[in-house]
């Protein structure tokens, strides 16, 4: 993952604004002591603001990115960015302690009506939340986060990694949430590490680490500027049944990795879907038509994310993509009805 430059000062500007909106909730709706996180409740419209915070909130929407380090903070900043239109609308991109938290984020934290979440994310919550699916919703299918296993040259498949070391990089990242997930789907029961995976590439080479985990877009840098020894190598993993309700099926090939993979192959994989969600407000609610107002700005100019400036992957964004397992956010859904019902009468 690329390290997000120059942001610093917007983000900090940024949480110093959201501060007014992160008090502490009233004690009703405070978890009672020995409870954890899991038995918070969804928090609820903010209490009455004095005039002086309404207008210095007014048409503020909070957007959790991740680790600072990580691609979904990127994405975020350059979404607040395009979107942003002085006093009409001020997108605050906010550092959280990773993809894995911010639908905690979402879900519990003041000030947070959007999140990059992927999205197996959901799966986690089922039985905390069971009604999940109706307090958040998607308003932006990203981009999928394909998995790489790549495993030293005497690990010739999945099976062979049992009870080895493998690592998934820092907590809070992707493959330290999704991959763990993964392997207990695949039924292989392995040691699991959490180091960062430039010094985990270094332990595979000396043999003292089977395989790394990353689980991010395509093509990784470590591997396309990297010099592994003969045999280090991707590990095929089929998508079936068991990988259907969050997971899409997807490829590495020599495009990809020109120096591990040979011309004409390819490494079948599974990919996470990376997704932009919202905290479903009630229709009509302050909250809802900041978010919907966001979405009107981010969808009208997703032209200039596709130009330069930008991530490129941008350019394969699909509007309306859908995400397994949630319904569209309605002022996306009826954005794209209005563009709908304008090409049709245009022909």
């Amino acid at each position: 993952m690329k390290r997000l430059i120059g942001f610093r000062p917007l983000l900090l500007a940024g949480l110093m604004s959201l501060l007014p909106a992160l008090q502490p909730p009233p004690a009703d709706a405070r978890p009672q002591h020995g409870q954890s996180h899991k038995a918070r409740l969804i928090r609820a419209e903010p209490p009455h603001l004095k005039p002086e915070v309404l207008t210095m909130n007014a048409w503020t929407v909070g957007l959790a990115g991740g680790l600072l380090e990580g691609a979904p903070i990127r994405l975020a900043a350059e979404m607040a960015r395009v979107a942003d239109d002085g006093d009409n609308l001020h997108v605050l991109p906010v550092v959280t302690r990773g993809a894995a938290e911010n639908l905690n984020s979402l879900l519990y934290l003041r000030g947070i009506d959007a999140a990059i979440i992927n999205s197996d994310a959901l799966e986690e919550y089922k039985s905390q939340v069971p009604d999940i699916q109706r307090r958040i919703a998607y308003v932006l299918n990203l981009f999928p986060s394909e998995l790489h296993v790549f495993v030293r040259p005497e690990i010739k498949s999945l099976s062979d990694l049992a009870g080895k070391k493998v690592n998934f990089n820092n907590q809070g990242t992707a493959a330290a949430y999704s991959g763990p997930l993964i392997f207990s789907r695949l039924g292989i029961d392995i040691e699991k590490t959490f180091i960062p995976h430039q010094v985990a590439l270094e332990q595979m080479r000396k043999g003292d680490m089977a395989a790394v985990v990353f689980i991010t877009s395509k093509p990784v840098d470590a591997f396309v500027k990297g010099r592994f020894e003969a045999g280090f190598k991707f590990l095929p993993v089929p998508y079936d049944s068991k990988f259907e309700d969050y997971y899409l099926p997807a490829a590495l090939d020599a495009a990809d990795y020109p120096n591990l993979i040979k011309q004409g192959d390819h490494v079948a994989t599974i990919a996470v879907p990376t997704a932009l969600v919202a905290f479903n407000w009630p229709a009509n609610s302050n909250r809802f038509e900041r978010v919907a107002r966001f979405v009107d700005h981010l969808f009208s100019r997703i032209d200039k994310l596709q130009g330069p400036g930008f991530d490129p992957k941008w350019k394969s964004i699909n509007l309306g993509a859908t995400v397994p397992g949630l319904a569209r956010f309605p002022a996306a859904q009826a954005w794209l009805d209005r563009q709908s019902s304008t090409a049709r009468a245009s022909q």
